[in-house]
C-alpha cells in the first residue's frame, strides 16, 4: 500500500496530557470506592493526604524553587501521582508520614529532573520505595479490612504475600492453607496496601484505559503472563511455591501492572520494548517475593526496569522511513 503523504494542516488525534492523566484518574476510581468500602476512613485519610500534598508540593516547587509562572497543577499529574502514592500505602499510615513520601515523590522524584516529561523514574514508586526504606515497620502493618471507622486503631493481620513467605522460609506447604481463597482474594478481602484490595476493580479500569487507547496491552499482558509461567514452573517443582492464581492475586501486582508500569514517561515507546520490559519486570517481581528480603517485589522491579528503559529504547527504535537495510 502506497502511503498518502501530504501538505498541513494535519487532523490532530484529540490526545493531550492533561486528557490521559484524568483518564488514568477515571480508571483508578472503581478500585477507589473499593479501598473506601474495605478500609472506610483509613483510605479516605491516607488517599486525601497523599493527593493534597502531591499538589501543594508541585505548586510550591515550581512557583518557589523553579520560578516558574506556568501552573501545571492542572495537568493532572499530580493528583495521579498522589492518588498511586496512596493506593501504595497502608490505611492506618500517621499523615506526617503520607507527607513526607509525598515530598519525595514530587521534589526527588519528579521536580529534580525537571518535572512531568523529564523524570527517569516513577514518582509514586520513587517516594514509596522510600518510606518504606525510612519506615519499615509502619509501611509493613497492615490492617484487616471491613473496619470502616478504625484509622490508627485498627487490628492488623498477615497478609496474603507474608503467608507465602512464611511457607518459603520454613519449607511448609501447609502454611500455604492460611492463604484467603481466591475469590476473596480476587474482590478484595484481604489485608494489604489500599490498592490490593481488588483486583477485580483494578481490572476493570485497565480495560477502560484499553478501551479509550491510554495504554496498550503489551506491558500488563507481559508481566502478568511472565508471573504466571514462572509461579506456574516454580509450584510445580515444589508445592511450598503458591499457585499462579495465588500469586496473581496477592500485592500490588496487578497496580503496578496496570497503572505504573505502563507511564508514559518511564516505559519503552515500541512495542518490542514493552514486552521486553514486562517481561523483564515479571521475573524481577518473582525472584524478589521469593527470595529477597521484602514481600513485595513489584515496586522495585519497575523502577529497576525504569533505569533500563533509555537503554531498550536505543535497541529496539524502529526502522526509519526510507533507510536502506545495511547487509
Amino acid at each position: 500500500m502506497k502511503p498518502i503523504i501530504s501538505l498541513s494542516p494535519h487532523v490532530h488525534g484529540g490526545d493531550s496530557v492533561q486528557k490521559n492523566m484524568y483518564g488514568v484518574c477515571i480508571a483508578l476510581v472503581p478500585a477507589l470506592i473499593a479501598s473506601l468500602w474495605f478500609f472506610g476512613l483509613g483510605a479516605a485519610i491516607v488517599l486525601t493526604t497523599s493527593v493534597v500534598s502531591c499538589v501543594f508540593f508541585e505548586w510550591a516547587i515550581s512557583k518557589f524553587i523553579l520560578g516558574r509562572n506556568a501552573c501545571t497543577i492542572l495537568d493532572g499529574s499530580a493528583i495521579l501521582t498522589g492518588l498511586l502514592l496512596g493506593f501504595n500505602l497502608p490505611s492506618n499510615l500517621p499523615i506526617w508520614i503520607i507527607v513526607i513520601g509525598a515530598l519525595f515523590a514530587i521534589g526527588v522524584g519528579k521536580m529534580t529532573f525537571g518535572g512531568l516529561g523529564q523524570n527517569p523514574f516513577n514518582p509514586a514508586l520513587v517516594g514509596r520505595v522510600f518510606l518504606l526504606i525510612s519506615f519499615p515497620v509502619q509501611m509493613t502493618t497492615w490492617p484487616e479490612v471491613n473496619q470502616p471507622l478504625a484509622y490508627t486503631d485498627a487490628t492488623t493481620a498477615a497478609t496474603p504475600l507474608s503467608i507465602m513467605q512464611e511457607a518459603i522460609t520454613s519449607g511448609d506447604p501447609t502454611v500455604l492453607s492460611k492463604l484467603p481463597s481466591f475469590m476473596d482474594m480476587f474482590h478484595g478481602v484481604t489485608g494489604g496496601s489500599l490498592g490490593e484490595v481488588s483486583e477485580l476493580c483494578l481490572l476493570v479500569g485497565c480495560l477502560f484505559m484499553l478501551w479509550r487507547k491510554i495504554i496498550t496491552w503489551h506491558i500488563p499482558v507481559s508481566i502478568l503472563g511472565t508471573v504466571a509461567l514462572f509461579a506456574a514452573v516454580l509450584h510445580a517443582c515444589n508445592p511450598v511455591y503458591a499457585m499462579p492464581t495465588q500469586v496473581l492475586c496477592s500485592g500490588g501486582l496487578v497496580l503496578g501492572a496496570c497503572f505504573m508500569a505502563t507511564d508514559y514517561v518511564t516505559s519503552p515507546m515500541t512495542a518490542k520494548g514493552q514486552i521486553i520490559y514486562g517481561i523483564c519486570i515479571g521475573l524481577l517481581t518473582v525472584i524478589i517475593r521469593n527470595w529477597g528480603a521484602y514481600p513485595e517485589g513489584m515496586s522495585f522491579s519497575i523502577l529497576i526496569m525504569n533505569a533500563f528503559t533509555p537503554l531498550i529504547n536505543t535497541y529496539c527504535k524502529p526502522q526509519r522511513f526510507g533507510e536502506e537495510v545495511k547487509k
